[in-house]
C-alpha cells in the first residue's frame, strides 16, 4: 500500500455533505486567500451552484463529501472539495483503463474519491489553505492531504484523485508518496502585449497570415460579436447560451453535464460570456470564467454552422480580452492540437493519484513514471517543431 502522507501538526479533519455546511466567507478565506491570486472554480458559490443546480449530488455519480480542517479552536484553516465518484465521466483526466485492468483482475474501482472542480480540466488550487494565521500555508495543505487519504481508507472506496492541482500542490504532495501525473494542454501566455497585433507580430509570417485570414472570414459573417459580463449578462442570454451548450453536448458525448440552473447561480462578476449575434438574435456563444491572473475558456456553442466563428469566438477574442485587461494566461480547456497554430502553447497539467491496493498501485506507478515522460518529450517536440513564433 501507499505510504500515508504525514503532517507536522495536529488538526481536526472532518468531512461535510454540501457547501451548505460550511459559511461561504470562512470557504473563500481557505480558497482565495488575500495574498493568492482568486480562481473562480473552487469559490464557495461556484461549487455551492453545482450542489443547488442538481449538477451533481444524488444521481449524477458525483456525491459532495468535502474536506475540511479546523484548529482546537474550531477555526476553519483549511478546505477540500471531494466528492465521491461512481464512474470517472466529467473529470478530463483519464483512467478508465485502470479501472477495466482491475475490475477484470477482480477489484472494485468504484467507487473511488476525487478532490476536483466538477467537469473543469482548469489548473487551480485544490488544497484550499488559510495563508492570514500563525500556522504556516504549507503545514494546512500537509494536513489536508493527510484527511483525503485517511478518507479513503476508511471508507469503501479505491483510491484518491486530485485532478488539475497548482503546481506547487503536486510537488508537495509527490514528496509525501503520492504519485503525479502530467498532462497535456494548449495554453496562451501573455508577453506583454498591448494589442492584438503585437501578439502577432510575434508569429512567422506565414503562421500570422493564416491568422489574419481567419479572423477576417470570421468578420465576414457579419455577426454582432460582444464581450458579456456582469449585469451585461442576462437570463435571456443563458436561455440561449444553454441550447448551445445542449446542441454540444448531444454532438459529442449524448448527455449534458450541467443544468441550466447552474448558469444563473454562478456569480456573473466571474463571467466573461462571448455572444454572436444575428440580426439581434444569438447564434453562437463561448463561456470563460475569470480569474485575477488568467481567463479560462469552458464551454462553446452554436445554432448552425458558421466558418472560423469557433476561432474567433473562443481562442482569438479570449486573446483580446487577456491583452485589455493584462491578464498573464489563456486556459482555452481540455485537448485540441488546433489551439498551437493559434498561439496556444504546449503545458504540462497535473493529477495525484493514491491507490489503495498494492497490487493496482505499483503498476499505476510505473505507467504513470513512463506517460509522465512521452508528454514531456510531446511538448518538447511541439514547442520546436510546430509553434507558430518566430524562433531566435
Amino acid at each position: 500500500m501507499s505510504a500515508v502522507p504525514e503532517t507536522p501538526i495536529a488538526l481536526s479533519l472532518s468531512t461535510i455533505e454540501g457547501l451548505r455546511d460550511v459559511a461561504e466567507t470562512d470557504w473563500d478565506l481557505c480558497a482565495n486567500p488575500a495574498d493568492q491570486p482568486s480562481n473562480p472554480f473552487v469559490k464557495h458559490r461556484f461549487l455551492k451552484a453545482m450542489e443547488d443546480s442538481r449538477s451533481v449530488g444524488e444521481g449524477t455519480g458525483w456525491q459532495p463529501m468535502h474536506l475540511t480542517v479546523k484548529d482546537d479552536n474550531g477555526r476553519l484553516l483549511g478546505v477540500a472539495p471531494l466528492y465521491a465518484k461512481s464512474h470517472s465521466y466529467g473529470e478530463y483526466v483519464f483512467d478508465w483503463a485502470w479501472a477495466d485492468a482491475y475490475e477484470r483482475a477482480g477489484g472494485q474501482y468504484f467507487p473511488k474519491l476525487v478532490c476536483a472542480a466538477p467537469f473543469t480540466p482548469a489548473t487551480g488550487p485544490r488544497l484550499l489553505a488559510r495563508t492570514d494565521t500563525e500556522i504556516p500555508a504549507e503545514q494546512i495543505r500537509a494536513g489536508l492531504l493527510q484527511g483525503l487519504v485517511q478518507v479513503c481508507q476508511q471508507t469503501n472506496t479505491s483510491s484518491l484523485h486530485i485532478n488539475f492541482p497548482t503546481l506547487l500542490e503536486a510537488d508537495e504532495a509527490e514528496k509525501q508518496g503520492v504519485m503525479k501525473r502530467i498532462g497535456l494542454q494548449f495554453h496562451w501566455h501573455n508577453q506583454g502585449y498591448t494589442q492584438f497585433d503585437d501578439f502577432l507580430d510575434a508569429f512567422n509570417s506565414r503562421k500570422r497570415k493564416a491568422v489574419k485570414k481567419e479572423r477576417r472570414e470570421a468578420q465576414a459573417l457579419g455577426l454582432d460579436i460582444r464581450c458579456l459580463q456582469g449585469p451585461e449578462i442576462l437570463e435571456q442570454h443563458w436561455d440561449a447560451f444553454f441550447r448551445f451548450y445542449m446542441n454540444t453536448s448531444d454532438r459529442k458525448w449524448g448527455s449534458a453535464y450541467l443544468t441550466r440552473d447552474f448558469f444563473s447561480m454562478i456569480d456573473p462578476s466571474d463571467v466573461v460570456l462571448v455572444m454572436a449575434f444575428d440580426g439581434g438574435l444569438p447564434v453562437a456563444g463561448a463561456l470563460n470564467l475569470l480569474g485575477d491572473d488568467c481567463l479560462f475558456g469552458r464551454n462553446w456553442g452554436c445554432d448552425a454552422g458558421y466558418k472560423m466563428l469557433h476561432f474567433e469566438a473562443c481562442y482569438y477574442r479570449a486573446i483580446d480580452y487577456a491583452i485589455e485587461h493584462r491578464l498573464s494566461r489563456v486556459e482555452a480547456g481540455a485537448q485540441g492540437h488546433h489551439k498551437l497554430q493559434r498561439g496556444y502553447l504546449p503545458s504540462p497539467t497535473y493529477s495525484l493519484h493514491w491507490i489503495k491496493d498494492p497490487g493496482l498501485d505499483e503498476p499505476i506507478r510505473n505507467f504513470v513514471k513512463r506517460e509522465g515522460e512521452q508528454v514531456m518529450a510531446e511538448i518538447d517536440a511541439l514547442t520546436a517543431q510546430e509553434s507558430p513564433y518566430k524562433t531566435a
